[in-house]
């Protein structure tokens, strides 16, 4: 455990000291005096318990344990500045853009609220989202053309030269409108929806591949009556606008399902869960203005992951 009583000046006047190999010329470097630099020196010691310099007629050298500390201290100190200097880029180049790949039945529940906090912490950013089908997302963040996905996890062959952080997990679910005869049908037969049009996701997409096996399991075939799509707003109005059974990410609708427009099918749910997470490429680290929606990004996903 770092112990509190090391403080900045410490690690700064035993790395200037070190590079000096001498107390005075650090304390000239430093802008301080010699003996306020050996009580800084002085009291490190102290508290590592152990001697990091020899003393000679000669000048210093560091011991064996200083020259085991000198590593880490450079690093820890190169990383303090690095941080320093991240968010004054950040602060300084507030008026940047920021591509974010977002799916469409993911982004209603997740972006807004981390957008907010962005905006916040840097309210001149701009920030375009572009929606697509995971596998397009994915194609074009390894262009370079977003700076991140968020999405879907996907399969390892499509991950190569990409990194996924899981956020939290959410399930597909089957929903329809409000009044809707299999809203109150009891018992609740899967079977039943073969009687009715159904809205699914576009084929050759990760849920899509999930609900064909959810029905598969089930001996269901599907109607001849359906949609594919991946938008949310077009799915929405055709729900409401009929008898359609909706096959979507239960997090896109949960406002519906909450003000009481939409009802959902009660089905096992557990099959169809799946990872919703921050696609990288894996050789570009993010810019300063990238880790702070990042950041923000892992707030709100906390927050949904609270909410259930």
């Amino acid at each position: 455990m770092l112990d509190a009583r090391i403080k900045f000046r410490h690690l700064q006047c035993f790395l200037e000291i070190a590079r000096q190999g001498s107390i005075s010329r650090a304390a000239e470097a430093l802008a301080i005096t010699q003996p306020a630099a050996s009580k800084a020196l002085r009291e490190l010691e102290e508290v590592l318990a152990t001697r990091l310099f020899e003393r000679s007629r000669k000048g210093i050298r560091l011991t064996r344990f200083g020259e085991v500390f000198l590593r880490h201290a450079s690093a820890s100190v190169m990383a303090l500045r690095e941080g320093v200097e991240s968010v004054a880029a950040a602060r300084d180049r507030g008026g940047h853009v920021v591509t974010v790949g977002v799916l469409p039945n993911v982004g209603a529940r997740l972006m807004p609220r981390a957008l907010a906090l962005l905006r916040q912490a840097a309210p001149e950013t701009l920030v375009r989202i572009a929606t697509a089908s995971n596998a397009q997302l994915l194609d074009e963040l390894k262009r370079g053309d977003l700076d991140l996905v968020v999405g879907r996890l996907v399969g390892p062959a499509d991950m190569v030269g990409l990194t996924f952080e899981q956020l939290y997990t959410e399930p597909l679910t089957l929903v329809v409108r409000a009044g809707h005869p299999l809203a109150s049908a009891r018992p609740f037969d899967l079977a039943a929806i073969t009687d009715y049009p159904v809205s699914l996701p576009s084929a050759g997409t990760v849920i899509r591949g999930d609900i064909d096996r959810f029905f598969i399991a089930h001996g269901v075939r599907l109607p001849a009556e359906r949609v594919e799509t991946i938008s949310v707003t077009f799915g929405r109005a055709h729900v409401l606008a009929g008898d359609t059974v909706w096959a979507v990410p239960r997090g896109a609708v949960m406002g519906d399902l909450e003000a009481g427009l939409l009802a959902e099918l009660p089905i096992d749910r557990g099959p169809l869960e799946g990872s919703i997470g921050l696609t990288m490429r894996s050789d570009v680290p993010p810019s300063p203005l990238v880790a702070m929606l990042i950041s923000t990004i892992r707030e709100v996903a906390g927050e949904i992951r609270a909410e259930g």
